[in-house]
């Protein structure tokens, strides 16, 4: 390998850290397939095809053998950890701290666990759920198919490396601020629904069963999505089709995000993934129910999920609490990153339209209890932290105080 082949990261003291990398990464463009799409849904205004430095791959820092670690990756107290996570799963009979919704029950007229769900909804915007008809064994293939990926060389990725103006593909950071912070993550983005945005040259190729695998998971989760949108519309008490039309009726979005987190030589100073609220509609997580790194804010404190096997953890995203005019509460969450083992996770987004103007539902609102939000298009939530990376619920919170003003 030559000079060319390298890239240094350099820290404020005079150590430096020496990653490999392929040679006119940053060169690359992606081709995004445009016809007979929205203009909201084209690459997003603003962000161009090049990251503004540098990429450096959490992977190749991992396998590097680093005692400490570079200064990008270092929270400032206020944000860093301040627990040590066990990597072993828990046992069954451990304290759940999150509510846990069997599914079928429900289908089959449970009013009781159907309540469970409200109830989560307002208070955690967070549950798991188990009994929910995808098979164990097909959850298993898809995390191990995508586990067997980033095991892959990190140059064997390169010709999947995605950029700012679509995010689909390879990826190491999100946001486009120079000399930002960054998490100990490296991530796989790709496209689902609409259809047009649904291109398997930019899947992955290999393990060779990784395309098959994925397209059969995310089929059957996207009836999952469709199943749980039924249940939270009518736990509103609105029609249960409801939340699906304001989502677009069959014209919704879907995509995914496969998040590897790498052992980490420092723990307690880095996040996997900082804190935020998703933009979306709602977030189908699966998690590595192996090794703990979830965590959920509630009220002052962050709550470890600790993931059932075969169960998937669900979370409403900001176009849920803005659609039920804040009945429903999107939850803060991060990652943390342990020394032991790394962890693999598949966030499954089922979201609006990104065109569509979201603002409150007008059955819940009136005279008395006023529309909390602005109109506004998933597109201009999902640019926000496109732009900035994570920040907490800043930009929800931020139009509720608008519209209030």
């Amino acid at each position: 390998m030559n000079n060319q082949d390298k890239i240094m990261i350099e820290k404020e003291t005079t150590d430096k850290i020496e990653i490999k990398t392929k040679n006119g990464l940053n060169d690359q463009e992606q081709e995004v397939k445009m016809d007979n799409i929205s203009d909201l849904d084209k690459p997003t205004e603003g962000l161009g095809d090049k990251w503004p430095e540098p990429i450096i791959r959490v992977q190749s820092l991992a396998e590097s053998n680093l005692a400490t670690l570079p200064d990008r990756f270092i929270k400032p107290p206020s944000q860093r950890p301040n627990e040590t996570i066990t990597i072993n799963h828990q046992s069954e009979g451990a304290a759940i701290n999150i509510p846990v919704i069997d599914l079928s029950s429900i289908l089959s007229g449970n009013q009781e666990e159907k309540e469970r769900v409200s109830e989560a909804c307002r208070e955690f915007g967070f549950f798991q759920v188990i009994n929910h008809g995808v098979r164990p064994e097909l959850m298993a293939g898809a995390r191990e198919a995508w586990r067997s990926f980033f095991h892959l060389p990190v140059e064997a990725k390169e010709d999947y490396s995605n950029s700012p103006s679509t995010y689909e593909g390879y990826g190491s950071r999100l946001g486009v601020e120079k000399g930002a912070l960054l998490d100990w993550n490296d991530y796989y983005f790709l496209n689902f629904l609409p259809l047009v945005l649904k291109d398997l040259n930019k899947w992955p190729s290999l393990p060779s069963n990784i395309r098959e695998v994925v397209d059969e998971y995310a089929r059957e989760l996207v009836k999952l999505g469709e199943r749980l949108m039924r249940i939270l519309s009518s736990n509103l008490g609105v029609n249960e089709e409801q939340l699906q039309e304001a989502f677009g009726g069959e014209d919704f979005g879907a995509c995914m995000r496969v998040n590897y987190y790498p052992k980490c030589p420092r723990p307690e100073l880095a996040l996997g993934l900082s804190p935020h609220s998703d933009p979306g509609g709602i977030t189908i997580l699966l998690p590595d129910d192996q090794v703990a790194g979830l965590q959920v804010r509630h009220g002052d404190t962050w709550i470890t999920v600790n993931a059932l096997p075969n169960a998937f953890v669900v979370n409403l995203g900001d176009q849920m609490q803005i659609l039920s005019n804040s009945i429903y509460k999107s939850s803060e969450h991060r990652v943390v990153v342990n020394s032991q083992k790394e962890r693999v996770s598949l966030a499954f987004f089922y979201n609006p339209k990104s065109d569509i103007p979201i603002q409150p539902l007008e059955q819940l609102v009136s005279s008395t209890n006023p529309p909390l939000y602005p109109p506004m298009s998933y597109d201009q939530y999902r640019l926000f932290i496109r732009t900035h990376g994570p920040r907490g619920k800043s930009y929800v919170e931020s139009h509720v105080s608008l519209v209030n003003g």
